[in-house]
């Protein structure tokens, strides 16, 4: 493949994941239909502390605006927790896993089934939910439960197709391009309305300055933790074939900080999305959705808690699946490769994996830092949501994994022109 033509296949995945990325948006500003837009505008106003605010920020403002996108693709990544918190407890997902590309394609087809299945419950949810509040629904009854549910399950449905086409054919990963993308949109919003609340005086402009300080702050300090490695010395051997001699070289084995990257923030909060997910959609009036709904607002204790525990939980959990010492000391011991002072095999995978515990464990307390000291500022002040600890982190991650990946493009490229010239002699 020529210069050019790669070239031209990058510029090409650029502009198919922007324009997937602007369907999106689009469905975003699509209304459910037989809403009242001036009493949701009410409802949304009394609502924006707790859960229902962070469910606005990963539909990308779609809660907001009750759109066919409401749900965003929450249900496929509920589903995703499940299917691989099942993998790894039950035999049947870990034959799966083991049959290679034929189970991947299993697993991958029953959480689309669970997205499906998610997506409806939580669509009828919204839909009595949204009946419940005065006025907010036009005409109730049975035909708009069934097309409010028929709407949501379609949206999300397409949601997950639009993420995979991006995954497949686009630049980056779909799914979390797609979350990206709503909170970037949004954050324009967030800062204009931070400004009008310093003007009116909500907001003392020294606390203004403060927070955009630690958005600075934090946002560096994120970018360091993700470029952070741990790297393990690899000796090789010298071998002799024939009057040759090869080998003899050392390498590194990079361990990051953070292998888990934004997955466990987004598992977390999907994690808390999902069982109460509409105990703010004036569900009931009962007191016990009343008191669940004031137990998962911003500074509780019991939200906290639960926040980073799962954070923790999920970066220990997704990091043992994608990293494996076991096999990784194997396919050293395979190549020749060693670590000075430790024996090959089963000494090297449990200095690889003592090594990866404590990194994992620093990673999960940096995760855990970053997603709830602003929280704390969000409890007691009117900032919005989409400059959260959670939203700054999955912007700055993924917005460096995708450069990331264009930079890998570009230097593949770049390699094969060099070979191809010092080949042929040009």
């Amino acid at each position: 493949m020529s210069e050019s033509s790669q070239t031209s296949d990058l510029r090409n995945r650029i502009i198919f994941t922007v324009l997937i990325l602007a369907i999106y948006r689009l469905g975003t500003f699509v209304p459910l239909p037989g809403i009242d837009p001036e009493q949701l505008q009410v409802m949304m106003d009394s609502n924006q502390k707790g859960l229902l605010g962070m469910f606005n920020v990963f539909a990308g403002g779609a809660v907001s605006r009750m759109a066919i996108f409401a749900l965003g693709i929450m249900p496929y990544i509920s589903s995703s927790i499940i299917i691989q918190l099942l993998t790894g407890v039950t035999e049947y997902f870990k034959n799966l896993k083991a049959q290679g590309e034929i189970g991947r394609q299993k697993i991958t087809q029953i959480t689309r089934y669970g997205t499906v299945l998610l997506a409806t419950v939580q669509g009828y949810g919204l839909a009595v939910g949204l009946e419940s509040s005065a006025d907010l629904v036009i005409n109730p009854g049975v035909f708009f439960k069934i097309s409010t549910v028929t709407t949501i399950v379609a949206g999300t449905i397409f949601l997950m197709w639009l993420g995979e086409q991006i995954t497949q054919r686009g630049i980056g990963n779909g799914i979390s391009l797609i979350i990206f993308s709503g909170i970037v949109a949004e954050i324009p919003r967030a800062l204009v309305t931070t400004f009008e609340l310093g003007r009116t005086g909500a907001i003392s402009t020294l606390m203004i300055i403060f927070i955009f300080i630690l958005l600075v702050v934090t946002i560096l300090f994120i970018v360091f933790m993700e470029r952070a490695l741990r790297k393990i010395l690899i000796n090789y051997p010298k071998r002799q074939m024939g009057n040759k001699m090869y080998g003899g070289e050392s390498s590194h084995l990079p361990l990051k900080i953070n292998s888990a990257g934004v997955i466990p923030a987004i598992f977390a909060s999907a994690l808390l999305l999902l069982p109460v997910t509409f105990s703010n959609f004036n569900v009931s009036q009962s007191e016990t959705f009343l008191n669940i709904s004031s137990y998962f607002s911003q500074g509780q204790p019991l939200y906290m808690i639960l926040y980073a525990s799962g954070i923790i939980f999920f970066t220990f959990f997704y990091t043992s699946i994608t990293f494996n010492p076991t096999e990784t000391a194997e396919n050293l011991r395979k190549y020749g490769g060693f670590i000075p002072g430790i024996r090959p095999g089963e000494s090297t995978a449990a200095y690889i994996d003592t090594i990866l515990t404590r990194l994992t464990t620093i990673g999960a307390l940096y995760l855990t830092l970053v997603c709830l000291m602003p929280e704390f500022l969000i409890a007691n002040y009117p900032i919005p949501f989409y400059l959260g600890g959670a939203s700054v982190l999955i912007v700055v991650v993924v917005a460096i994994d995708t450069v990331t990946q264009v930079q890998t493009r570009l230097m593949s490229s770049q390699y094969e022109q060099l070979i191809k010239k010092t080949k042929f002699g040009r």
